[in-house]
C-alpha cells in the first residue's frame, strides 16, 4: 500500500490558504490585489463585445435558469460556474489582462471571474472577495513558479484551476484539511493546453482561462461532496505532465512574507505580453524623432533583436484580428501606421490593410541568445529602423513598462478602466463601479458593488 501521508510543503500551503487573513498582506500586495480585481472587470466586459463571445453566451445559456451571478458585460445572470466560464473566456480575448512573469502567465483572469461569480452567489463581503482573489492568485502563482513548464504547454488552463478553486474555497470557509484535499483535486483538473494556438491566432485558446474558473469551482463542489484527490498530485501533474521538473520548495519559499501578487504587471497595449518589449523599444526610438512619427514609405527595413519569447512572435502573414495580437511584425507595423497601439489598430480592417502588411514584411525579428539569458529579470529588445536614405534610428527596451521596476501609474490604470467600461455601461456607471472597487474592503455585500452592471444602470 502506498504512503498516504501528504508532503509537508503541501500541508503548509493548505494552512496558508485556509488561515491567512487579509491583514497579513503587505501594503504592496494589498494594493495590487485591489487593482487586479478592478482591472479584470472592464477587460472582461470589453471582450464580451466580440461577436464570437456574444454568440457563445447566447448559446451556452440558452434554456438555462438564471442564477445569482452576473455574466459581466451582458444582461444575463447565471450559475456561478457558467459566469466564471464565460467571464474567463472573454477576459483574454483582447489581450489586456494582467500577468505575472514569475507565475509564467496570467493568474488574475483565471482567478477573478470565478471569485467574483462565487462571491455574488454567497453574498460575500468585499473584504472576503479581496482576500479570496489575493490567496487564489498567490497560491497558484507559486505552483507555476515551481514548475519547469514545457514550452509546448500554454499556461492558461493549468495552474489557474488551482487559483480559482482556492479563491472559492476561501469564500466558502474551507478548513486546512478541506483545503489540502482541494489542492490535490484541483491540480488534476487542468488541461494540457497548446501554446501553438497562440502562434496560430486560434481563438479556442481563450476558453483555457474560462476552463480554469469553471473547473476550479467544480473542484470545490467535488470536495464538498466528498471527492478525494491524490496524496501529491503535483509530483505527477507538474513534475511529469506539464513540466520537465517541479521544485516544491519554490512553492513555499518566503510563504507569507514574499508576495508574488505584488510582482505582477498590468497591460495597456492589447497584445501578447512579450510583444510589449518590442513596442517599448519602438516608442523609445520614436521619442527621438521630431513629431514622434516616421513616414512608413521612408523605411527600408526594421531590425529587431529580442529574447526568445519575444522572438517567437514572428509571424508576418497575419490573417485575423486575434492573431495580429501575437505578431511582433504586425504590432510594430500597425503602431507605425496608426501612431498608437489602440484597440482599433488590431481590428480586422487593420489586418486587411495592405499598407500595414507591407510594413510588417519589412521586419527582421531574431533571437539574441544573450538577451534570452537575461529573461525574466530583464526583457531586452533592440530595435533599428533603417531608412531609404541610409539614416539609422535606434530604440531599446531593458525592462518592459508595467513590470514592478517600471510600473504603470494608478492614473493610467484608471484611464484604462474608464475607457474600456464606458462603452459598455456608460461613463457614470463605470466611474461608480471603479469607486466601489477601490473601496472594496468596506463593502458588506459585493452584490451592491455590481448592481451598477445591471441593464439600465448607465442611465
Amino acid at each position: 500500500m502506498s504512503d498516504r501521508t501528504p508532503p509537508s510543503w503541501l500541508v503548509a500551503l493548505a494552512e496558508f490558504a485556509a488561515h491567512t487573513p487579509l491583514s497579513a498582506l503587505s501594503p504592496a500586495a494589498l494594493h495590487k490585489a485591489r487593482w487586479i480585481l478592478a482591472d479584470c472587470i472592464p477587460v472582461i466586459a470589453a471582450g464580451m463585445r466580440e461577436p464570437e463571445m456574444r454568440r457563445f453566451v447566447e448559446r451556452h445559456l440558452a434554456g438555462r435558469t438564471a442564477g445569482p451571478s452576473r455574466v459581466i458585460g451582458t444582461a444575463h445572470r447565471a450559475d456561478a460556474l457558467d459566469a466564471a466560464l464565460l467571464g474567463g473566456t472573454a477576459g483574454t480575448w483582447l489581450e489586456l489582462d494582467e500577468g505575472n512573469l514569475f507565475a509564467h502567465g496570467h493568474p488574475g483572469i483565471q482567478v477573478v471571474p470565478a471569485a467574483v461569480a462565487w462571491a455574488q452567489h454567497d453574498a460575500a463581503s468585499g473584504a472576503d472577495l479581496l482576500r479570496a482573489v489575493a490567496l487564489g492568485y498567490e497560491v497558484s502563482s507559486r505552483v507555476s513558479r515551481a514548475c519547469a513548464t514545457r514550452i509546448a504547454v500554454h499556461p492558461h488552463g493549468t495552474y489557474g484551476v488551482i487559483g480559482a478553486a482556492v479563491a472559492a474555497a476561501c469564500l466558502r470557509g474551507f478548513s486546512a484539511v478541506q483545503m489540502l484535499e482541494l489542492l490535490n483535486v484541483s491540480a488534476t483538473m487542468g488541461m494540457a493546453s497548446s501554446r501553438q494556438t497562440l502562434l496560430d491566432g486560434a481563438t479556442v485558446r481563450n476558453i483555457f482561462t474560462g476552463h480554469s474558473g469553471f473547473m476550479g469551482l467544480t473542484a470545490v463542489r467535488l470536495v464538498e461532496c466528498g471527492f478525494t484527490g491524490e496524496v501529491d498530485s503535483y509530483r505527477t501533474v507538474y513534475g511529469r505532465i506539464y513540466g520537465e521538473a517541479f521544485d516544491p520548495q519554490q512553492v513555499v519559499a518566503g510563504l507569507g512574507s514574499e508576495w508574488l501578487i505584488a510582482l505582477n504587471y498590468f497591460k495597456l497595449y492589447p497584445t501578447g505580453r512579450y510583444a510589449h518589449s518590442a513596442i517599448d523599444a519602438l516608442l523609445d526610438l520614436l521619442r527621438a524623432v521630431p513629431g514622434g512619427r516616421i513616414d512608413p514609405a521612408a523605411i527600408e527595413r526594421i531590425e529587431v533583436r529580442a529574447y526568445a519569447r519575444c522572438a517567437m512572435l514572428g509571424e508576418k502573414a497575419v490573417v485575423s484580428s486575434f492573431g495580429a495580437r501575437f505578431s511582433v511584425p504586425f504590432i510594430l507595423a500597425t503602431l507605425l501606421h496608426h501612431g498608437r497601439s489602440s484597440l482599433a489598430a488590431y481590428e480586422q480592417a487593420a489586418v486587411d490593410d495592405p499598407a500595414i502588411q507591407a510594413i510588417a514584411h519589412k521586419v527582421d525579428l531574431r533571437e539574441e541568445p544573450a538577451y534570452s539569458a537575461r529573461y525574466p529579470a530583464e526583457q531586452p529588445v533592440d530595435l533599428r529602423i533603417v531608412l531609404r536614405d541610409g539614416t539609422v534610428l535606434e530604440g531599446r527596451c531593458v525592462v518592459t513598462k508595467g513590470e514592478p521596476a517600471t510600473p504603470h501609474s494608478d492614473d493610467e490604470l484608471r484611464q484604462k478602466f474608464l475607457e474600456l467600461g464606458a462603452p459598455v455601461w456608460g461613463a457614470g456607471a463605470t466611474q461608480r463601479l471603479l469607486d466601489a472597487l477601490m473601496d472594496i474592503e468596506r463593502i458588506q455585500d459585493v452584490n451592491t458593488v455590481f448592481d451598477v452592471l445591471d441593464p439600465g444602470a448607465a442611465a
